[in-house]
């Protein structure tokens, strides 16, 4: 590439040889990330991906795509850049694994106003640490300068995960009857939605950058900052020993929306609320907002960032399994008959 520049294109604000250089600066991230079955480098058309295939008898590809939303804000405002991309991998992956597969590869889409290297390697950094907590490889991406269409210092990220999982072993929500227990695996923060709301709550601006509010162990943004959590190895290893029905990521829409989407008609989630490990930040939230609980639990995780369906009888067997692979998993509820919803009390 060393023969490829454009003046022309340089003074309408797009600097090819800046992708050149950020090509270069984020290869030894996507190095992190490699997993067998990845056949092909960074610079290709196309990432190549040859998955093994021997252990599976009725292979079923499984795909997500996400974004980070306006949690990019603060990102902009605290100028860090190296966790915004775990947010990109955690918001696929972890849809990924509501069917029972396991993330093969990632891609990213990076847009941005100007094209700074070394900003483009921090958020590259988290994308390859998401995919690595993932257990998934980075194969490829699209960065694009859009001069005039972002401000300068500001981007946009989104990327799409392929997962694979034996069709005999998805989770089947059809499966789920009245008196299976609902297991919660805890959230580490905020995760990736909302932010519209709590930019709203905070007033967040330049001026709140290094805020501190009691309650909280560190600055209002860096609270807010703290990466999604990534559930897919636990969750894994948990479907290799106890068969899962169903799967719910707590994303968008909190529990009212999403828990619904794995319960087959004629059944409810009965949310035991005292069970909840309600973070300080969403009881702030709460209270500076005058937001009315059930608002709260139709739009935040509230600390609960994935929801499984089992058995009763493999209840204590899966919190132990849980445990053992670093989740403080816990009972927070039961399926009982009704329309097909959500109670919480």
């Amino acid at each position: 590439m060393n023969n490829s520049f454009s003046q022309s294109y340089k003074n309408a604000g797009v600097d090819v040889t800046a992708g050149y250089e950020s090509t270069e600066r984020i290869k030894p991230h996507v190095k992190r990330t490699l997993i067998p079955g990845v056949i092909s480098g960074l610079g290709g058309f196309g990432g190549l991906f040859a998955p093994d295939l021997k252990e599976y008898s009725e292979p079923v590809l499984v795909s997500g795509t996400d974004g980070v939303g306006t949690k990019l804000k603060l990102a902009f405002l605290l100028d860090k850049h190296d966790t915004i991309g775990i947010d990109a991998v955690a918001m696929c992956v972890n849809d990924v694994i509501c069917c029972g597969a396991k993330p093969l590869f990632f891609l990213d889409y990076l847009a941005m106003g100007k094209n700074y290297p070394e900003k483009v390697a921090e958020i590259v950094s988290g994308i390859a640490e998401g995919c690595v907590q993932a257990g998934c490889a980075l194969v490829g991406g699209e960065t694009a300068e859009m001069p005039g269409f972002y401000p300068i210092n500001e981007y946009d990220v989104a990327g799409f995960c392929v997962g694979l999982v034996d069709k005999p072993k998805m989770t089947d929500p059809s499966k789920i009857s009245e008196g299976n227990v609902l297991i919660g695996l805890p959230s580490s923060g905020v995760h990736s939605n909302g932010f519209s709301l709590l930019r709203k709550v905070f007033s967040i601006t330049d001026s709140t950058v290094e805020q501190n509010i009691d309650g909280l162990d560190a600055p209002l943004l860096q609270t807010l900052l703290t990466p999604t959590k990534i559930f897919v190895k636990p969750v894994l290893k948990l479907m290799q020993e106890v068969e899962v029905f169903g799967v719910s990521h707590i994303t968008g829409g909190g529990f009212y929306e999403n828990i619904p989407r794995m319960l087959p008609d004629g059944l409810t989630a009965q949310i035991n609320e005292a069970t909840i490990p309600v973070l300080p930040i969403f009881e702030l939230v709460e209270k500076l907002g005058e937001i009315p609980k059930r608002e709260m639990y139709n739009t935040f995780n509230m600390g609960i960032g994935m929801i499984l369906a089992v058995d009763k009888s493999n209840a204590e067997k899966a919190l132990e399994i849980l445990k053992a692979n670093g989740e403080d998993a816990r009972i927070i509820g039961e399926i009982i008959k009704g329309e097909q919803g959500v109670i919480i009390k």
